[in-house]
């Protein structure tokens, strides 16, 4: 199953969760679940440009990105409920970012959406090495990276980059 933008429809392991493309239809949804998450999201200083997210911005975001990184919304049946990007950094280097409706915390959703995530970049992008970025003192966003394989490899002063290879030969 895809999307009117070509991109599919991602299954997890989770049953009930999926990726889908972020577009112009989530807007409303996507703007609701960041006026619930505010401080939550931006506790560790980080996603600063959320304290002043509007439903204008987010539709300006969502009609002419600013990049050309792949938005995926995370769905709990119909229920947006995170949000997850690869991002081409250098092909088929790519990096990951995401984040989870506090209330959907602790349940396994975003490690799922994760690895249907690098699943769909290695096959579908030919990515070879995934990276990310989480900041000092989100120690559940380093805990997901963990359960999916990838190891710290630089600390920087405001957070740690993290790695994961996707060569055959490697696992």
């Amino acid at each position: 199953m895809a999307d009117d933008l070509g991109l599919p429809i991602l299954p997890t392991s989770v049953p009930g969760l999926t990726l889908r493309p972020l577009t112009v239809d989530d807007v409303e949804a996507y703007h609701e679940l960041i006026v619930r998450n505010r401080e939550y999201l931006t506790r560790h200083g980080d996603y600063e440009e959320m304290k002043v997210a509007t439903r204008e911005s987010v539709a300006r975001d969502f009609e002419g990105p600013p990049d050309w990184n792949l938005r995926f919304g995370l769905r709990l049946e119909d229920q947006l409920v995170g949000r997850a990007d690869i991002n081409p950094v250098d092909p088929p280097r790519y990096s990951i970012g995401y984040w989870l409706d506090e209330g959907a915390t602790g349940r396994g959703y975003m490690t799922a959406a994760c690895a249907a995530l690098i699943d769909f970049a290695r096959v579908r992008l030919g990515a070879t090495d995934v990276f990310a970025g989480v900041t000092h003192g989100n120690d559940r966003s380093v805990a997901v990276l963990e359960r999916l394989g990838f190891c710290a490899v630089a600390d920087f002063e405001r957070y740690t980059r993290f790695y994961l290879s996707l060569h055959a030969d490697q696992g």
